[in-house]
């Protein structure tokens, strides 16, 4: 690593945004944003891309969500879900089949607060379990919109930061480019057109929505 890697960031950091990923091996958040110095990504991961956690008993955002945006004058949030996500997967499965034993407490707390979020999306007209696109896909991107419509409502969020929602497809879900994300969500507006209207024209191929 060259001896002035770290120059700059020494000492502080201001990152340009927080990117709220999946914990999954196959989600490289620096690689996926095309990262190559230090500061300028902050990096929280969680089972489902989950922006919340809780704290007596009360629902709230999630602290290393939180933080970049308190303490280091992060204006950006980005919310990153993935195609073919095992958590999403796990809380259908709760939702239909009820918990299933031997599954650590760690992991159960995470799929718990991703069962109301599942249960409403089967309620939703707009998914399909008879679609080509595969359900867990579908909910995916039901839980991209959620995450960030839990953001805007939170006051602890100032109405200033951007929140953007990306679904990173590995899987040639939403097309043929392997490992690109595509953006579905700007501060909860969910139109492809308005998502188009919102980025330069270069990247108007990388707004697709699944809803």
């Amino acid at each position: 690593m060259p001896a002035a890697f770290f120059e700059g960031v020494e000492t502080s950091q201001e990152p340009a945004a927080v990117s709220v990923c999946c914990s999954d091996s196959r989600v490289s958040q620096e690689a996926m944003w095309d990262v190559q110095e230090p500061g300028w990504l902050f990096t929280p991961s969680t089972i489902g891309n989950q922006v919340w956690d809780r704290h007596g008993g009360e629902q709230v955002v999630d602290g290393s969500v939180l933080y970049p945006v308190t303490y280091a004058g992060t204006d950006v949030m980005l919310v990153v879900g993935h195609t073919g996500c095992g958590a999403i997967s796990a809380a259908l499965d709760v939702v239909r089949s009820g918990p299933s034993g031997g599954t650590p407490s760690g992991v159960t707390k995470w799929v718990d607060l991703l069962a109301p979020v599942i249960e409403s999306g089967l309620d939703d007209d707009r998914i399909d379990v008879d679609r080509d696109v595969g359900l867990v896909d579908q909910l995916v991107e039901y839980n991209v919109d959620w995450q960030i419509r839990f953001l805007e409502e939170s006051e602890d969020v100032p109405d200033d930061i951007s929140v953007f929602g990306f679904v990173y497809d590995f899987q040639g879900v939403y097309g043929d480019v392997p490992g690109r994300a595509y953006l579905v969500n700007v501060d909860g507006e969910t139109d492809t057109t308005a998502l188009e209207g919102l980025v330069p024209e270069e990247y108007r191929s990388h707004v697709r929505r699944l809803l």
